[in-house]
Parts: structure tokens; sequence; C-alpha cells
């Protein structure tokens, strides 16, 4: 498996690119210890943990250097200052409507416990959550999407991209049985966010490795 790689390091925080196939943190049990906090920390002592991304998702993760770095950055995911941008493979061709290019899907989420950790579409009980998308180029039978998640519900993409009938290609949860991809084609490409120390804008971007 790919190593994490670093792309910036500084006093307060650090950005890694997650390989897929990798836990964000350890998992229960000694056979999920590896994963992208573990061996973060191994090399940059006293490395925290901010933000999550699925095991099956690559892309780029923030971690802090320290806990008032870890406070600041928690405190800005959670007001949605820090602007996250991914890239998918979906199967089929949503519909693109004229006009807006970026089209939302507004469907509130929960997660299914029959079923967990898998989450499911609830109208009634879900808690509100929208993604954003828009069509980058289509194929004869799948097609690439820009995808802003405006909430950060756990599964959320791979959800409401399911729940409109365009599943990602490579989803061993979400998508159809027959999928032989190798991987799931969610990639996190983008993060723009202020430093948590001097308000400077940071911006990084990661291209996908499909």
């Amino acid at each position: 498996m790919t190593q994490p790689r670093l792309l910036h390091m500084d006093e307060d925080l650090l950005v890694i690119e997650k390989p897929a196939g990798l836990l964000s943190v350890p998992g229960r049990g000694p056979d999920k210890h590896d994963s992208v906090s573990a061996r973060v920390q191994a090399q940059v002592c006293g490395a925290l943990i901010v933000h999550r991304l699925d095991m099956a998702t690559s892309g780029l993760m923030i971690m802090a250097r320290h806990p008032m770095s870890q406070r600041l950055l928690s405190a800005a995911f959670e007001r949605r200052a820090i602007e996250k941008r991914y890239v998918a493979v979906v199967h089929g061709q949503p519909a693109s409507p004229t006009g807006d290019p970026w089209q939302t899907i507004d469907l509130p989420l929960r997660v299914d416990w029959p079923r967990r950790p898998l989450q499911k579409v609830d109208i009634q009980h879900g808690k509100p959550s929208q993604t954003r998308w828009r069509t980058l180029s289509r194929g004869p039978a799948t097609t690439r999407l820009a995808l802003e998640p405006v909430t950060g519900r756990s599964h959320q993409i791979r959800v409401h991209l399911q729940a409109i009938g365009h599943p990602i290609v490579g989803d061993a949860l979400y998508g159809p049985e027959a999928d032989s991809a190798e991987r799931l084609m969610l990639h996190a490409s983008g993060l723009t966010l202020a430093h948590p120390t001097h308000g400077q804008v940071m911006r990084f971007e990661s291209e996908p490795p499909f």
C-alpha cells in the first residue's frame, strides 16, 4: 500500500495525501491499528487528527501539530469555514439542467441501524445534508463529477449519489454487486482554509489517481 504523502508542514498543521484502503484513525482490534494517524505520528511527534476520510477514499487530509491548532481547525470544520472539493466517477450520466452548472442534492441522512455503519436517506428523521455537484466529463457508461459537500455527514457523498441513481464506481457498500472496480472512485481533491494562527488563506490540490 502507498504511504501517506506529506504535502505541507508548518508549526501548526500538516496536509497529507491519504491513499485509498487505509483507515484515517485506528479501529478496534490489533489488526486495525494501521492508519493515517498512526503512520504520520510515527514521523511527526504529537500530530493530531482533525477530520477523517472513509477508508476507501483517497485524498487530502489535515492534521494538527498541537492541541490549540486542533481545536481551531475542528471549529473551522464545524462552522463550514473549510472548503472541500472531491472528484468521483459515477455510474450512468446524471442529468445537468441548463443554467447553473452546479446542482444540489438535498436529502437528510441518518445511520441505518440494522446495517450500521451504513447510512441511509430518511426524510422524516434524518439530519439535514447537502451535496453540490457538477459534471466534469462523460464517458459511455460513467460520468466524472466535481463535488462539494456542504454538510459533513458520514458517507454523505456516497449515499447522496446512490440516492439519485448514480452510485460511485467501485463502491462496495452502496454500489451494484456487479461492480468489479478495484477501488472506490472518490478522491478528496481540494482544500481551502484560513491558517489557524495567522489567517492566511491556504489552498491545496491533489490529482485523482483514476
